[in-house]
């Protein structure tokens, strides 16, 4: 088979990173504090999540060997300091009311390991929004492969982390403290009960309650596997920080706190000044103030001439990231731009 020419080789683009070798611990035990766990774990996060690379959509590799070094690690580490840690359910019951003791147990049977991914998220997501450009009409064209590089480095992490989801997550969750909890459906689910209900009765009410959340997310109730499994991750994606979450959703929640909701944020209006008159055809959001992406949307949207494709490309792309992250349906822009896609997809076909 002939070798690629020149042509194609710089087409081809530069070679990725080699995958990332396991660093030499030498005697340390890594598994023996959050801080050396820390430090065996944080070069392999960064080679994954931060590295330049030549494919946004394919996160960079370490090697085997390091890969199972990695999971060997994390499994000892919850091994060894959760044995005495408090189990059972916590609802309702803070680390703050345990004994001090109890309470180091506690952290160190997952919630530290936990908390540190997540504040690695959201520093590794603030970088990408302090690295945003200043003008508008470039910022979805970066914003776009900023996050397909981001995502591609978060699902990689969760593949390499997975014992964390099984162990910490999947109980946190058993112990209602995931993205929807008893708490937030026990309301309306109360007024619906009557006094010779059972518990099988109760328990199917509040599997209704959760399907109607979900179908704020694009489920159908249908059952369909997949479609539920997209629809509970944009649920966990959009809950608040305090919610215990599967670490891809952490990430993805972690993007739209730190790089979103600035974008979206609309300026306040300074000072009171005198009412302007309203536009004589009763439009009255043209004169509102809009924040960094809703103008960027309206340009990438409006903008006559350039490449239609690649206007498409954007805006559906775009759809998808205010989706993945959490960004509500009802919001103005995830409207705009959902119309824009449907009403694309309506005249293709």
């Amino acid at each position: 088979m002939p070798g690629k020419t020149a042509e194609q080789a710089a087409e081809a683009g530069p070679p990725p990173p080699p995958p990332l070798p396991n660093p030499s611990s030498g005697s340390a035990n890594p598994s023996a504090s959050l801080p050396a766990l820390w430090g065996y774990l944080q070069p392999a996060l960064d080679h994954i999540v931060r590295s330049p690379t030549n494919s946004t959509h394919k996160a960079p590799a370490i090697e085997v060997s390091y890969h199972m070094g990695v999971h060997t690690a994390v499994y000892n580490y919850f091994t060894m300091h959760s044995e005495s840690a408090p189990h059972g359910p916590v609802v309702g019951v803070g680390l703050g009311v345990l004994s001090p003791r109890a309470a180091d147990k506690a952290k160190a049977s997952g919630t530290d390991l936990y908390e540190q991914l997540d504040r690695y998220y959201a520093d590794a997501a603030r970088e990408l929004y302090l690295g945003a450009p200043t003008d508008d009409a470039d910022l979805i064209h970066y914003l776009v492969p900023c996050f397909n590089r981001y995502s591609a480095g978060a699902q990689s992490v969760s593949r390499l982390l997975n014992y964390v989801n099984r162990h910490y997550v999947k109980r946190s969750i058993d112990e209602d403290r995931g993205w929807l909890r008893l708490s937030d459906v026990l309301d309306a689910v109360a007024r619906t009960i009557q006094e010779d209900d059972t518990r099988e009765k109760i328990q199917k009410r509040l599997r209704e309650r959760r399907t109607e959340e979900l179908r704020k997310w694009g489920y159908d109730g249908s059952g369909d596997a997949m479609l539920l499994a997209q629809a509970e991750a944009c649920a966990e994606a959009a809950s608040p920080p305090d919610r215990i979450v599967p670490l891809a959703s952490v990430a993805y929640r972690r993007f739209r706190l730190e790089v979103m909701e600035p974008l979206l944020a609309v300026p306040k209006l300074k000072g009171k000044g005198k009412k302007k008159r309203p536009p004589p055809n009763g439009d009255r959001t043209l004169n509102l103030p809009r924040g960094r992406l809703a103008r960027a949307v309206k340009e990438l949207l409006e903008t006559k001439g350039g490449n239609e494709d690649e206007r498409r490309r954007l805006a559906g792309e775009l759809a998808i990231v205010l989706r993945t992250v959490g960004v509500k349906t009802d919001h103005p822009l995830r409207k705009k731009l959902d119309k824009f896609v449907s009403l694309d997809a309506a005249a293709a076909t």
